[in-house]
């Protein structure tokens, strides 16, 4: 059976789910999207990633022209046309067709869309091992520029970043804020764990507020592991006994090295394995049900 894509209101084959060259989405990156995943015919954390939805295309003065509710109701939709039992959902509001300028008030209709497939971020050896990472030249945006809170259509910052990774030998990348502190990787947030305390950047040192973050710290806390939240740089990433990322894709990823220094003993650390174990247990119990 072929894949379906919910388009503006409707399911149809993937092959047929087209939007205008003009929409100001593809023309310009004006849009907003999210990455969601399913787990065990489940939605994870459906709807703290439509509130975020929202809040990002609030924050660009784009009106999505249907309620959360609704909103929601079109992911389970095409999850369940597409059979979803373990997969990724990407649902996205673009601003619409207008003319070659930018105004986005020449708009007049968004177009909304969600794609439901599966996804493998990386191979199953870098979460056995761990990954090595690198940290490149580009620096995460500046906050008062576009402020990292809005998850749009525009990743070429990310994307930037990702390349010289690639470029460097290296899957992942750690981004720099301006002043120099560490800020998260090109798709993930970074946490380091020091004599049992686990640190991550706060979120107002350009750091996207990431869901799969927000859940890892909350089963630390549940764990009885202290978090904290507080600017770090790299030489105490460097020195850290564990570090692993997070994210909707990537879940939980163990770091085996930073720029060449080996991280603890270069092998998956006991807290970072707990912490896998737990959120694998977590995310099959919990969340909307597709059926």
């Amino acid at each position: 059976m072929g894949k379906y894509v919910y388009l503006n209101g409707e399911l149809v084959p993937q092959e047929e789910a087209k939007i205008s060259v003009f929409d100001h989405g593809v023309l310009y990156g004006d849009g907003v999207f999210e990455g969601i995943r399913a787990y065990n015919r489940r939605i994870f954390k459906l709807d703290e990633h439509v509130e975020r939805l929202y809040n990002s295309a609030k924050i660009i003065m784009l009106e999505i022209p249907i309620s959360q509710e609704e909103f929601k109701k079109a992911i389970i939709s095409v999850c369940k046309a597409n059979d979803i039992v373990d997969g990724y959902i990407r649902p996205v509001v673009t601003r619409g067709s207008g003319t070659l300028g930018l105004s986005p008030w020449l708009c007049p209709k968004p177009n909304i869309f969600v794609i439901a497939d599966t996804i493998k971020l990386y191979p199953d050896e870098y979460y056995e091992n761990g990954l090595p990472i690198v940290t490149v030249p580009t620096r995460r945006n500046l906050a008062e520029a576009v402020n990292p809170m809005v998850k749009s259509l525009n990743y070429l910052n990310n994307i930037l970043a990702k390349i010289e990774a690639k470029n460097a030998g290296a899957e992942e990348a750690i981004m720099m804020n301006q002043d120099g502190y560490v800020a998260e990787c090109t798709g993930d947030n970074i946490f380091l764990i020091k004599k049992g305390v686990i640190y991550t950047p706060p979120v107002y040192m350009g750091v996207l507020p990431g869901i799969t973050r927000a859940t890892v710290m909350d089963l630390a806390a549940e764990m009885g592991l202290k978090v904290v939240e507080e600017p770090l740089t790299r030489a105490e990433f460097y020195v850290a006994d564990e570090v692993f990322l997070t994210g909707t894709a990537a879940e939980v990823v163990p770091i085996s090295s930073i720029d060449g220094r080996k991280i603890g003993n270069g092998s998956v650390g006991p807290i970072t394995r707990k912490l896998i174990e737990r959120f694998k247990e977590y995310v099959k119990t919990v969340g909307t049900p597709i059926a």
